[in-house]
């Protein structure tokens, strides 16, 4: 809530305006039952048209001012709230963008876009109601009781006996509300996960007869959300009608006590009509203040997992490490690394690539291949030895000046609902020559010339309007468009046939020879032309060396060759 306080803190005083008038609307609100009470015991029985006629123009005034200032204040909190929210909702993406892998990771995306978009908008409800509830409704309650106690403060004095049993009511039940709004919250992560899991993996769900056994793990996530909701929603429910039972016992004695007192002449009609409006006004405010519980029960929740996001500490922090003349452009100096302090994903990995080499890594699924990828560009730290670029440890280069360093392509990149320029491009606003001349050396000017529109041609979302081979080679058009100084191609040629493969390949010997490149691929083709070959399996180096060194030295790259190499010529 602190956070929170921060983004409201620039806003102060729009919000006492508002809330100014407010204010003042409620007391007008507050002043039409007295002003009734006072023409019906004293205007009315003069028989004065004049007087009941200014009374009333009186009421009028009043009611036109309380309704204006309503309208003002409701509006003035929404377009606080409206921008508060934007603010957030920007600063929480920025965080998220800057996040490191391992803190995703801890975190998960579902969760993430949850606190995104559904904390976020229970924040904006928060915000705005306490800003129209909050001044009006404990208003209405103090300002009503003050005003009976003038009126009658015996009758007062029974209604407020009943407060107390009230407060504990709200007390009790808001202290168990956030607990499991936190947890409704935590449900919907889990539900935001499994739809996000089904939409990107519609097709192999349907190809594989799965909707039914992925209709059951929705409607597990599902079924445990309504549960907690409804446990939620319950909770928080008993507030309304516990609140109206007491407080219709208060009115109950009010109304035997008021007639005694009638009946005795101790009170008048009029007092006693107000009395009761004055009741039901206070009964409105404490309805509306539960409801305000409620919600700050849920905005606070919601306001907490976001403060968790923004007050995240900067995992990858930067060094003052002194550069060193090494010679060589990537060096990898036994360099050790597990995902969650786990079984190691890579142990004591050792190369070093002079500018313009080509470094080709090959092994089985989980072996590592990825994870050296991702440390070279520091997605996550060593936990042992040290990465350098022309001799400088990249833990002391600014991730602005690090990344831009890197032309990437992995297999399952993304695509955006974009043109083929903009999805090249990526933002970095290319001349339009760079960006024709990356997709002839990706081999994808070819069908992108063929398209209608061509390089103004609009992909649908993840690019799922072309065949794999064709998104590949756009990924790959967009790694290469910056003519980066390291390439990394990160088994990006998978859906390639092995003609375009072979085209791709001298495209850029040709043409990145000064661009020191790393390939990481499932095929013998794609790496063994490369100056070096590195073999992993579960995360330690098997083989080093080239192709041919490897064929001699290395069993299980010469098992996968020979496998490989025998398939393509049969």
């Amino acid at each position: 809530m602190k956070k929170l306080m921060a983004y409201i803190k620039p806003y102060s005083l729009r919000i006492f305006f508002g809330m100014f008038i407010k204010f003042a609307g409620t007391i007008m609100d507050l002043l039409i039952p007295w002003i009734l009470a006072f023409m019906i015991d004293n205007i009315v029985p003069r028989n004065s048209i004049p007087s009941i006629i200014r009374w009333g123009l009186l009421m009028l005034l009043c009611s036109v001012i309380a309704v204006a200032g309503n309208i003002i204040a409701n509006r003035m909190a929404s377009s606080v709230a409206r921008d508060v929210t934007q603010e957030i909702r920007y600063d929480l993406f920025s965080r998220i963008s800057y996040l490191s892998s391992a803190q995703i990771d801890e975190m998960s995306i579902p969760s993430l876009v949850s606190r995104l978009t559904s904390d976020t908008y229970n924040v904006h409800r928060m915000v705005t109601m306490m800003q129209r509830l909050g001044i009006r409704a404990p208003i209405l309650l103090l300002g009503g009781i003050l005003i009976t106690l003038t009126l009658d403060p015996f009758l007062t004095l029974v209604l407020i006996a009943v407060l107390p049993f009230i407060t504990i009511v709200i007390f009790s039940i808001s202290r168990k509300g956030i607990p499991l709004y936190t947890q409704v919250q935590e449900s919907v992560d889990r539900m935001v996960r499994v739809v996000r899991e089904n939409a990107a993996g519609i097709r192999v769900i349907k190809a594989l007869s799965k909707t039914d056994y992925e209709k059951g793990r929705f409607k597990g996530v599902n079924t445990e959300l309504r549960d907690r909701e409804l446990k939620a929603g319950v909770t928080m429910a008993l507030s309304n009608p516990l609140m109206t039972l007491l407080l219709n016992i208060g009115l109950t004695f009010v109304i035997i006590a008021g007639a005694y007192r009638v009946n005795g002449g101790m009170a008048q009609p009029g007092v006693i009509l107000a009395f009761l409006t004055y009741f039901t006004i206070i009964l409105n405010a404490m309805m509306a203040i539960t409801r305000m519980f409620v919600l700050l029960s849920k905005g606070t929740a919601s306001a907490n997992r976001i403060s968790d996001v923004l007050e995240k500490p900067e995992d990858l922090k930067l060094m003052d490490m002194h550069s060193e003349e090494s010679g060589f452009h990537v060096v990898f100096d036994h360099v050790s690394f597990s995902y969650n302090k786990g079984k190691a994903g890579v142990n004591d990995i050792s190369f070093a690539l002079k500018r313009g080499e080509t470094l080709g890594i090959i092994g089985a699924t989980g072996c590592g291949k990825s994870t050296v990828i991702q440390l070279l560009m520091r997605l996550y730290d060593v936990r042992k030895g040290r990465i350098l670029i022309d001799g400088e440890d990249i833990r002391a280069i600014p991730p602005e000046r690090l990344h831009t360093m890197f032309g990437i392509a992995f297999q399952n990149d993304v695509l955006f609902a974009d043109t083929i320029t903009e999805n090249i491009d990526f933002g970095r606003r290319l001349e339009k020559q760079q960006i024709e001349d990356a997709a002839a050396f990706a081999q994808a000017d070819e069908f992108v010339n063929s398209v209608e529109n061509g390089y103004e041609h609009l992909l649908t979302s993840r690019g799922t309007n072309l065949s794999g081979g064709q998104k590949q080679r756009l990924l790959i058009a967009r790694a290469l468009a910056a003519n980066p100084e390291i390439l990394i191609l990160d088994d990006s040629s998978s859906a390639l046939d092995y003609r375009t493969d072979a085209e791709l390949r001298k495209a850029l010997g040709r043409n990145f020879a000064g661009t020191t490149t790393i390939v990481v691929a499932q095929r013998i083709s794609s790496i063994m032309h490369a100056d070096h070959i590195m073999v992993l399996e579960e995360g330690v180096i098997l083989g080093y060396g080239t192709h041919e060194a490897l064929m001699e030295g290395c069993e299980i790259y010469r098992e996968i060759s020979e496998s490989q190499m025998g398939e393509k010529l049969a």
